[in-house]
């Protein structure tokens, strides 16, 4: 009997990103990281691309790549933030379909997602259709070739999705056993009424309307439940064999164990969870207990015998069908009995009113610019993909009903982000938690504000009020968030953008960072006309004109600016259309600044631009952020030197305290570590003596004084880049001696290092140098490379040829790295072995 084994992961967060800059904003609740897309990222899909595999004394024995051996789909939005932000994780993901393809008969381990995570039978046919497109489009932009097989969002299935991905070549997806309700072994054989699931170990059939067929796959629900929720990731061994206790000796041969869970699961929801995948992948392969595999690998090896029908409208995660969507139907997150969820039904009534009032006036629109509007939203997504002007302009020739001008296109993409915009809305993770001022419902209510904000550029009109008018029957579980108006006004109407607030903050943060000819912004881009800066004391006052463009609708801002700022946090900015009544109002302020002082200028700045005004409140988070940090740091480098005086005035005192045991009194604690942190920034940041830093360390531990992230973040940052710069000729003595120092550094417990990256590295030129047979490695070398290796807490292998190591002079060895490479490329590592 053949066996055969298969993990499937559902990679996929809420959407995070602010819909007018097309970017994720700090979130302060996943810190230490700057968001939670950032955290989620490093503990499971960072992780799962280099997997550690730990030796008998808890050393690196391997570093593997999971996504190589597993089956796995990752969310389109969630993919393009990584492409972004995480690109070595990112090309990982790519890297592990590639490697899967050569290790399954040419079968890929990727598959494609439903676009933005919409509940696919609540979604009308046009947005399925689209839904599909797209995620498709993105599927093979992404991984340069068709996917096979393609995860419903939620695993909510009903017919016409099905025939929808039929239709566009998808050969299968992955469902819940509870969703199959019926069951035959042949065409002519009865129909069996299914009560209690399915044999999950075989594909099956599914007959559909068009007269198509889609192969599924039912899940093991029993296993995939203990890995999500009872800590069987505890064991990569017990994992491995609850696997395979589930095979059945006297079936039939061709048996597929396979389980599917969120992907989150392995390092997010259970930490280490990536390891212990690993460790069951390899302990299954090494001792022969089974043969993993795909799901198109098997499909291809083991067609259907057998048919089956479908529960329609049911979904994973929902005992209610599609409840948990669209009702109170009582599935939620836990925690909270007194609350109640009867917000989900009219937020969506809400959603389907606007997407179908809009349908209407965005076809008769369109189709005076486009050939056929609906057929150009499908392909649409090439535009989202790339943004350049080429493509936006080959995507025109493609679909214009005729020649268009600058307004027309700026007309056109706005129509067709007002569509984008309008399914993003349906997000799934609105509906899924309990509370509709919860982030997740907050971001369905942006791309829903945005929508609206784009049709009253488009139609003009009251839309914007009917539906808030409808937004009135949500209802908050808070009282004081009251009703769906209410938090639309505080949470959505607060955040909306224009182009005159994307002027505002590239002429503040470019009051701090200098006026250039052009400077990017966010989903913004600007070129300056001209600049003149005024000093008067502490005063210094900035004004000038300029253009903004948006890189998603083309719409342009021609504008003039003035920012007045008195050195501290206090700052004032205005915007307006250029008019020449503006040179005089800024030679009225010049003349004024001597005398005048910022009270006086601020209230002619209210007076000149009206409402148009803006502070540092008016930044973007990130960007407020990092300028008042600035404004701080300025500060604190005074107080810097003042607490470095109190330190050493009372180090004696400070040694004899802790001699005695005695705590040391606040101030004098503060002091210290005020003092020996910005020491520590400085030595790390400025490529100080690392001799330096060692005594720095020292000083902290003896007096009990913690290390803030900061410093921490500096070693790690000073501790990669020499990584980085070593790994360019690894045999180069002077940059492995450096490192060997640096990381010993590392080893101190109060450092409590972060050396995954460095570990990364050092594993990769490890392997690549085992396989370069003509090099020759020095003793002294040789040495240093092991004293990293034992910092790192990696093991050095068997196979790492002590036989080459030779008593020639250190310096003869070095620059053979690169050349030997560049005649060996072969000799690159594979994560996935």
């Amino acid at each position: 009997m053949e066996s055969l084994v298969c993990i499937h992961c559902h990679f996929y967060q809420p959407p995070r990103e602010n819909p007018w800059l097309e970017a994720v904003e700090a979130q302060d609740s996943a810190s230490p990281d700057h968001d939670w897309n950032a955290r989620i990222a490093r503990e499971c899909y960072l992780a799962n691309g280099a997997a550690r595999i730990l030796d008998g004394q808890g050393r690196i024995a391997k570093i593997v790549n999971n996504y190589a051996r597993i089956s796995f789909n990752f969310g389109p939005t969630l993919l393009s933030w990584m492409e972004e932000r995480e690109p070595d994780g990112y090309q990982r993901i790519l890297e592990g379909d590639h490697d899967s393809q050569r290790r399954y008969a040419g079968h890929g381990s990727a598959l494609a997602q439903a676009y933005n995570h919409t509940i696919l039978p609540l979604s009308n046919s046009r947005d399925k259709r689209t839904q599909i497109l797209w995620g498709i489009a993105d599927f093979r932009s992404r991984f340069k070739r068709d996917p096979e097989g393609m995860w419903l969002p939620e695993t909510a299935v009903d017919l016409e999705t099905l025939d929808l991905l039929s239709a566009e070549g998808i050969k299968f997806t992955v469902l819940a056993p509870s969703q199959a309700a019926r069951l035959r072994a042949g065409k002519k054989s009865p129909w069996i009424e299914l009560e209690y699931g399915i044999d999950s170990r075989r594909a099956y059939a599914c007959s559909l309307p068009s007269g198509r067929e889609i192969a599924l796959f039912y899940y093991d629900g029993a296993i995939s439940s203990a890995v999500a929720f009872e800590r069987l990731l505890l064991s990569g061994e017990n994992f491995a064999r609850t696997l395979l206790s589930r095979f059945d000796p006297e079936g039939d041969s061709g048996q597929l164990m396979h389980v599917a869970t969120d992907g989150e699961t392995y390092g997010h929801h259970h930490a280490h969870g990536d390891m212990a995948l690993a460790y069951a992948l390899q302990y299954i392969e090494q001792n022969k207990l089974a043969r993993l595999t795909n799901y198109g690998e098997y499909l291809a090896q083991h067609p259907p015998t057998q048919e089956v029908r479908i529960k329609e409208n049911t979904a994973w995660s929902c005992a209610h069908g599609v409840g948990r969507w669209t009702s109170n139907c009582g599935c939620n997150s836990g925690g909270r009995p007194q609350w109640n969820q009867n917000w989900r039904q009219p937020l969506r009534e809400a959603f389907d009113w606007l997407r179908d009032d809009l349908a209407g006036p965005y076809e008769g629109e369109a189709k005076k610019l486009l050939i056929d509007p609906w057929p150009a939203r499908d392909e649409y997504i090439k535009v989202v993909h790339e943004r350049s002007a080429e493509n936006v302009e080959q995507f025109f020739l493609r679909h214009r009903a005729r020649p268009l001008s600058h307004d027309d296109e700026v007309r056109a993409l706005r129509l067709l982000e007002m569509q984008r915009h309008l399914m993003l809305m349906y997000t799934s993770c609105g509906w899924f938690f309990d509370e509709p001022t919860g982030p997740e419902t907050i971001q369905i209510l942006q791309y829903a504000g945005r929508a609206v904000q784009l049709a009253q550029q488009l139609f003009g009109g009251a839309r914007e009020d009917e539906f808030l008018n409808r937004l009135e029957a949500v209802r908050s579980n808070i009282p004081e968030f009251g009703n769906g108006r209410q938090i639309y006004e505080k949470f959505i109407a607060s955040a909306m953008l224009d182009l005159p607030g994307g002027a505002a903050h590239y002429a503040i943060s470019s009051f701090f960072d200098g006026y250039r000819e052009s400077a990017s912004i966010y989903s913004y881009g600007a070129d300056l006309h001209d600049v003149a800066i005024f000093d008067a004391g502490r005063l210094r006052l900035a004004a000038g004109s300029a253009r903004i463009t948006s890189r998603i609708t083309r719409a342009q801002f021609d504008f003039n600016f003035a920012v007045l700022h008195d050195g501290g946090h206090n700052l004032r900015a205005g915007i307006c259309q250029v008019d020449k009544s503006f040179e005089h109002f800024i030679e009225e302020i010049r003349r004024s600044l001597p005398a005048g002082g910022f009270s006086e200028c601020s209230h002619r700045f209210d007076q000149y631009f009206g409402g148009d005004s803006y502070s540092l409140k008016s930044l973007f988070c990130d960007e407020r952020r990092r300028i008042v940090g600035q404004l701080v740091d300025s500060t604190l480098r005074d107080i810097d030197q003042l607490f470095g005086d109190v330190s050493e005035h009372n180090a004696a005192l400070i040694g004899f305290l802790r001699e005695l045991g005695m705590p040391l009194p606040p101030i004098l604690r503060v002091s210290c570590e005020f003092a020996l942190s910005n020491a520590m920034q400085r030595c790390f940041r400025q490529k100080e003596d690392l001799g330096r830093a060692h005594i720095l360390l020292n000083t902290a531990r003896q007096n009990g004084i913690a290390i803030d992230a900061s410093i921490k973040s500096a070693l790690r940052e000073r501790l990669n880049s020499l990584m980085q710069h070593w790994a360019e000729d690894p045999l180069k003595l002077d940059s492995l001696t450096k490192l060997v120092s640096l990381a010993s550094l590392m080893r101190e417990p109060i450092s409590d290092a972060d050396l995954w990256k460095a570990q990364n590295i050092f594993y990769e030129r490890m392997i690549a140098i085992s396989a370069l047979n003509s090099a020759e490695l020095s003793a002294e070398w040789f040495n240093y490379f092991v004293a990293l290796a034992t910092s790192l807490g990696i093991t050095i292998p068997e196979s790492f040829p002590p036989s080459r190591i030779s008593n020639r002079d250190t310096a003869a060895c070095e620059g053979q790295f690169p050349a030997i490479r560049a005649e060996q490329a072969a000799a690159a590592i594979d994560l996935s072995s």
